[in-house]
């Protein structure tokens, strides 16, 4: 593909961010009136915030699949192909599967639950788990933890493949989670998907890498291509998914989503720098831990409602305000989460 004629990693990367930008505010549209000629719309889950099921029932869902192509599209057109880039789009197509078949559940039964919790962690883990065996027995990257700062690589054995599915599936069901109010998990993807489309940049270098005193991963370069995509995709989308949405992801575009930004950590070998540059991830599925733990140990809830983005619109936060705020402190974190690197080096130095 084109990608064999271009051989900077810079342009392609733009190139990709900005033909999946193109394919998604291009198809998004028909995508929108098909799903509504289909009648597929959100099923609000009757727990959930009152006016919700007022305004958010019946906007068609399932969206997420417009990002998925353009992603997917685009990376193989810009992309060359390599262990790396079949690795990110192999969990973009397994993952989006799984919450393709999770929505469409969901519509066929007109209820807001589809498949069970544990049949969908259970594809999560099965997924996971065999990606964290490859790359373990494959030896495509080292199987040891990289502490940012400590500035240590900590070999740590078969535990490898554990953590790899921790990564992953909490990855995939964090941003599931953050996907309840328009526009927010779409905002925070994109931030968070620049901010490692950088990582992945460096991480292939051999001279950025060792100036930073971080894991040299040859050939992870690409990555930042397919990362590029993941934000122009969802760049796309958003324009149709802001305030007020005329479409939603879905589980399609969340549980794949976020399982590729797990991906994307693990080959590039800065995992923990994910609970940073992901905080609002991390703290929307704290929230809901928190909630869970404390009303069966307490009989008393933390939070007015859970994930906590709910809890402030129960405070009186209008919906873009906290969409808007919540990409604000994403902005933040994934600066704060780039200076690590920096500062990795320093300390190194």
């Amino acid at each position: 593909m084109a990608s064999y004629f271009i051989s900077s990693i810079v342009v392609r990367t733009i190139y990709g961010l900005v033909t999946a930008f193109v394919i998604s505010i291009v198809l998004t549209p028909w995508v929108i009136r098909r799903l509504q000629a289909m009648q597929i719309g959100q099923e609000v889950r009757e727990q959930g915030v009152a006016r919700h099921r007022e305004e958010k029932q019946g906007t068609p869902t399932m969206g997420g699949f417009v990002i998925l192509v353009s992603m997917l599209i685009s990376s193989i057109f810009w992309a060359r192909f390599s262990p790396f880039t079949f690795t990110v789009l192999l969990a973009l197509i397994c993952l989006g599967a799984l919450g393709f078949t999770d929505d469409f559940l969901k519509v066929t039964r007109k209820k807001s639950d589809g498949l069970k919790a544990r049949t969908k962690i259970l594809g999560q883990i099965g997924f996971s788990a065999g990606l964290g065996t490859y790359l373990y027995f494959s030896e495509l990257i080292p199987a040891t933890l990289f502490v940012p700062l400590a500035n240590l690589e900590i070999p740590v054995g078969p535990f490898y493949i554990g953590f790899v599915m921790l990564v992953i599936v909490g990855s995939s069901n964090a941003v599931n989670l953050t996907d309840g109010l328009d526009g927010l998990a779409t905002g925070v993807l994109i931030w968070v998907a620049m901010a490692y489309a950088g990582i992945a940049y460096v991480a292939g270098r051999a001279d950025f890498s060792q100036h930073l005193s971080i894991p040299y991963v040859p050939g992870a370069g690409e990555l930042a291509i397919a990362s590029a995509a993941m934000v122009g995709a969802c760049v796309g989308f958003l324009w149709y998914n802001s305030y007020p949405a005329e479409v939603f992801m879905g589980d399609t575009g969340s549980l794949a989503l976020g399982g590729v930004i797990g991906t994307v950590a693990v080959l590039t070998k800065n995992e923990i720098l994910l609970v940073v540059i992901g905080g609002i991830f991390v703290i929307e599925a704290l929230s809901v831990m928190i909630q869970v733990g404390s009303f069966k140990l307490r009989k008393k809830r933390v939070f007015r409602m859970a994930p906590i983005h709910h809890h402030f619109e129960l405070l009186g936060w209008k919906e873009p305000k906290v969409v808007i705020r919540f990409w604000i402190i994403t902005i933040m974190l994934a600066l704060l989460g780039l200076s690590l690197l920096g500062l990795n080096g320093m300390m190194a130095g």
